[in-house]
This record gives structure tokens, sequence and C-alpha cells, in this order.
């Protein structure tokens, strides 16, 4: 851009700035996304400068360019989370995590052998049912039925002894 150019540009910009970020205010009612949107307002019209300083109504293009941003940021993914008023349970703590390994420990000493082996292979060491027999040397069938024998085993071991689930 020629300095001729890039001076006309500048006063273009001086001179409408605030409607420009009112305006967007009005659409989106939010200053700091406000002032988001006229940044990429004047961005492209920087980068398109010859053409919008030789079209008919150059207020005409930036509007528009403004209202487009204002929709294209209205799609972006993060627009459409929503606040919450309080934070989601992040889980355990690591001062729960120690009390829940003897806990666990606990509660799995009371499994037998296979049970106890098919549990720990297929949900902490997150293999598959096939490939837990094969490790076990068992048949398909047979890591499937431990496996529910076992979940319903710990899950009325921890009714009984009131440990959470």
């Amino acid at each position: 851009m020629q300095r001729s150019e890039e001076d006309e540009f500048l006063t273009f910009i001086r001179v409408r700035m605030e409607r420009w970020r009112r305006a967007a205010y009005l659409l989106c009612h939010d200053w700091h996304t406000a002032d988001d949107l006229v940044g990429i307002v004047v961005a492209k019209l920087y980068e398109h400068w010859r053409r919008v300083s030789a079209a008919d109504n150059p207020d005409a293009y930036a509007q528009r360019v403004l209202t487009r941003a204002w929709i294209d940021e209205r799609r972006r993914p993060w627009r459409r989370e929503h606040p919450a008023d309080a934070l989601p349970d992040r889980g355990w703590t690591q001062a729960d995590r120690v009390g829940d390994r003897a806990d666990l420990i606990g509660l799995l000493s009371q499994l037998g052998r296979k049970q106890r082996a098919v549990i720990v292979l297929r949900f902490y060491f997150d293999r598959s049912v096939e490939e837990t027999a094969e490790l076990l040397g068992i048949s398909v069938g047979t890591v499937k039925s431990q496996s529910a024998r076992a979940l319903e085993a710990l899950r009325a071991l921890t009714q009984e002894t009131g440990s959470p689930q």
C-alpha cells in the first residue's frame, strides 16, 4: 500500500472505529467480543483496501464485513458453551486416591484368583475380552462370566462396607 492509500485507510478507520465498536456491541452484547470483531473488520478492510476504497459505498462494505464476522464468531464451537453456576466434580483428590487404593486392594483380595486376574486385566490394564482370554489361557465366555460375577461381588462388597462405588 502506498503512503497516500495508507493515510486514506487510517482516516477511514479513525472516523468509523467507535461506530463499528458500538454496532458490534449491539450485535453481540459483549465489549470484548465487539473489540475482536472490529479488529477483524480492520484487518479485512486493510487486506482489501483497494477494492473497498473503489466501492460505491465503503461504509456498507465495512458493515457487511462486521456482520459476517459476528455470524462467523457465533459459529465457533466455544460460543456454544454456557457458563455453569458451579464447577463440575473433578473426581478424587490425591488424598482420596490413597485411601481408595487401600480399599480397592482390600476388595480385590476378597475375590477368587481367576476373578481378580480377569478384573485387573480387563479394567486396570484395559485389555479386551479376547486379549484377557489369551493371556489367562481361558475361553472368551469364561472371561465374560468371571467379569460379570466379579463385578457383582464387588458391588455387593461395597454396599456392605459402605464404600463408594
